[in-house]
């Protein structure tokens, strides 16, 4: 059985380009765990708070449930739940979860290929990464899965059905002149620059194209919070910071809060700007709650 297929080819609830990595969270999270304990069930009740907050930190902007994700991932095959009366999950409900003593596991027949092919687990968790989540994001939620893993390039290659542009990054610093087109940070050492990110507005996992109009030039720090959700753009071309988030000190305001309202840092003249579509996808499926209003002049 080819288990990179089958992962990469988990159903999920999809319209116009919604995003839905509960199962994705599930089974990166199943799959941590396995790491530590190959024997171990995740028993509802005892992870229930674990894959909730991953859903909060890395799933969709509103509100969802991680009694979903934990019955309907059976009818992938690559996941079983057990109760405290039998095989079989109760259903999708929380409480319904609960009160069975639902006990999820990696199916079977997928733990057994884990034993046997220890490489098979690091190319699952990049097939995972790679089909639903901007880079910028892979290494904090290994992290917050509990997931250990060798640099990337060791064991069979991740089945994504499309690889990305490797021309995209050096066109994007060119279509803003090598400038974080949030804070305008510029530093290089040398010749060479250092800290400055291609970043895509609509995440390449999402259908986001390599293209300059789908292209932000980020520093690191605004990258990550872009891709989080803090940060995003109006259909005006300026910054929106999000309502949600707290920073009290003196950098936190400065490098973000203060940003609110402001215009981006380029592109250049002849450059696209980012596209509508995907401004509109962006700050529907990551930008987090309201916007805060413009920082006083």
């Amino acid at each position: 059985m080819d288990w990179l297929e089958r992962v990469a080819k988990l159903r999920q609830w999809t319209r116009s380009g919604t995003r839905a990595p509960h199962k994705p969270l599930l089974l990166l999270y199943a799959l941590g765990r396995f790491q530590e304990d190959a024997d171990g069930g995740l028993r509802y009740t005892a992870v229930e708070r674990d894959l909730q907050r991953l859903l909060t930190e890395y799933g969709p902007p509103h509100k969802t449930t991680p009694a979903y994700p934990f019955h309907h991932l059976v009818s992938d095959g690559v996941w079983e739940v057990r109760t405290d009366h039998g095989p079989g999950s109760p259903g999708s409900r929380v409480r319904e979860l609960r009160e069975a003593g639902a006990t999820g596991w990696l199916a079977a027949e997928l733990r057994a290929a884990l034993r046997r092919e220890p490489e098979l687990l690091g190319s699952l968790v990049r097939s995972l990464l790679d089909s639903h989540f901007p880079p910028s994001l892979h290494t904090e939620l290994c992290e917050a899965v509990g997931l250990g893993l060798e640099p990337a390039g060791g064991g069979r290659p991740a089945a994504v059905p499309r690889q990305r542009d490797p021309r995209l990054r050096e066109l994007v610093l060119t279509a803003y002149e090598y400038r974080c087109a949030f804070c305008g940070y510029d530093g290089r050492i040398g010749a060479v620059p250092v800290g400055l990110e291609a970043a895509h507005v609509r995440w390449w996992s999402f259908g986001g194209p390599d293209e300059i109009d789908n292209g932000l030039c980020l520093c690191a720090l605004h990258h990550k919070l872009f891709d989080k959700g803090v940060l995003g753009v109006g259909d005006d071309q300026r910054i929106l910071v999000s309502q949600r988030f707290v920073g009290h000190s003196p950098a936190a305001r400065e490098y973000v809060v203060a940003l609110a309202g402001r215009p981006l840092v380029g592109p250049q003249p002849g450059a696209r700007p980012v596209a509508a579509a995907h401004r509109d996808w962006h700050i529907r499926q990551v930008f987090r709650g309201e916007p805060r209003p413009a920082a006083p002049a």
